[in-house]
């Protein structure tokens, strides 16, 4: 495989866990986590509604790109396998924070914009994902050595 298709491999994977959990966990609690993670609605293009599946397409484009940011970086440093936990972390931090304008900007019923459980299931959520970045580089490296 291609740095690209494991990057792109690793941003579908790790992305689809992170839906996968903060759906759940609407379904758990009712906190709209999940719409708030898809919704896209405040830009204008978008304005309409869109079926669920291309929203999460658009997440799963934004994971891929992360994914090849991820896998470019573990490979043209050269960081080793501890590195990985916290290049990882370090990747997924900031988008924690993307919690507030995301609320702040939706057109449709998503968590308020200080809802603390709200934003502790999102930072979890992403918590996840960023910890499922190395173990899953390990496994496709580990498949396809160069």
């Amino acid at each position: 495989m291609t740095f690209k298709q494991i990057g792109s491999a690793i941003g579908l994977i790790s992305g689809t866990i992170l839906g996968l959990f903060l759906k759940w966990m609407q379904g758990l609690t009712g906190i709209k986590v999940y719409v708030l993670l898809l919704n896209v609605d405040f830009i204008p293009l978008f304005a309409s509604t869109l079926p669920e599946w291309l929203e999460f397409s658009f997440h799963l484009l934004i994971s891929c790109g992360i994914g090849l940011v991820f896998v470019y970086l573990m490979e043209k440093l050269n960081v080793s396998e501890r590195g990985a936990w916290l290049l990882s972390l370090l990747l997924t931090f900031p988008i924690v924070f993307l919690y507030f304008p995301l609320s702040y900007l939706a057109v449709q019923d998503v968590p308020r914009f200080l809802d603390g459980t709200a934003l502790t299931i999102w930072t979890i959520g992403h918590l996840l994902y960023g910890l499922s970045l190395p173990p899953l580089y390990q496994f496709f490296a580990k498949a396809n050595p160069k």
